[in-house]
This record gives structure tokens, C-alpha cells and sequence, in this order.
């Protein structure tokens, strides 16, 4: 299958120069992971590279800063491991939206209700869609 993607990404000169971006940018990733200190390899991701310019992401100002800080060491990091890049430019990566839900609320019945909802449970027929609601709604109430 992926002997398969690979002729495919390469039959065409887009998807070829598309293909050499994308591994140019892996091993710009690589690289970076190798000049950066242990606490920061999950906080940079390169975003892309164009004319000379890297431009890397940063899951927080605090990372954003540190990585300013260390720009001139990284420019000479790339150049050493023969990397054409000039610049850096470092971005702060806006942090991923998780859409909040409310909680489901907690219904509590009481012995009693549970008991009567029971007694008229059982007086309706078996294959009634009201009994088993009823019976599920039972075993599931907390007291």
C-alpha cells in the first residue's frame, strides 16, 4: 500500500515537489529536535520553510522566548547540518480548541419512587416500550 502512494505522490510535478517539501520539512524537524534541550522537543514543531526562512511553532510564550533566545545557536545548528536556512522566525502556536460540555447532571430517586415506578412497571405488558424504559430507569437511579 505504501509502495502504491509513494508511485503515486511522485507521478506528478506537483505532487513531487509537494512530496520533497514534505521530507525537506522532517528533517528540518529532525534537526531541530537534535539542537534543542530535552524539556522543549514536544513544545517546537517546524510549520514550513520558504525562501531561507524557517518558521517554527511554540505550544506557549514560554517556549516562544526560550526559542528566541536560542536562534543564533539554531541558525548555526541548521547551517552545520547542512540546511539552508537564514532566518527563523518563531510563532506561538494558538492552543487547540476542546469544545466544553456540561456534565451530565445527576437524577436521584428515592426508595420509594423507585418502588412505585417498579410496581407500575410490572403492570404493564411485557413487550411494552414504557416497561423497559421504566425498568432501565430503576436499575440506573441513584438513591
Amino acid at each position: 500500500m505504501t509502495r502504491l502512494l509513494h508511485r503515486f505522490l511522485g507521478s506528478g510535478d506537483a505532487l513531487a515537489r509537494l512530496q520533497d517539501h514534505a521530507a525537506r520539512l522532517r528533517r528540518l524537524q529532525g534537526a531541530l529536535d537534535a539542537a534543542l534541550p530535552p524539556q522543549m522537543k514536544g513544545q517546537c514543531q517546524v510549520a514550513n520553510l520558504k525562501e531561507g526562512t524557517l518558521v517554527v511553532s511554540a505550544q506557549g510564550g514560554a517556549a516562544a522566548v526560550r526559542l528566541r533566545q536560542m536562534l543564533p545557536t539554531l541558525v548555526e545548528h541548521f547551517a552545520r547540518a547542512g540546511h539552508a536556512v537564514q532566518t527563523i522566525k518563531v510563532k506561538v502556536a494558538t492552543p487547540e480548541q476542546v469544545e466544553w460540555r456540561r456534565p451530565p447532571t445527576e437524577r436521584h430517586i428515592s426508595s420509594e419512587a423507585k418502588a412505585g415506578l417498579s410496581a407500575f412497571a410490572s403492570s404493564l405488558p411485557e413487550d411494552s416500550p414504557l416497561r423497559a424504559s421504566l425498568e432501565r430507569l430503576v436499575q440506573r437511579g441513584k438513591d
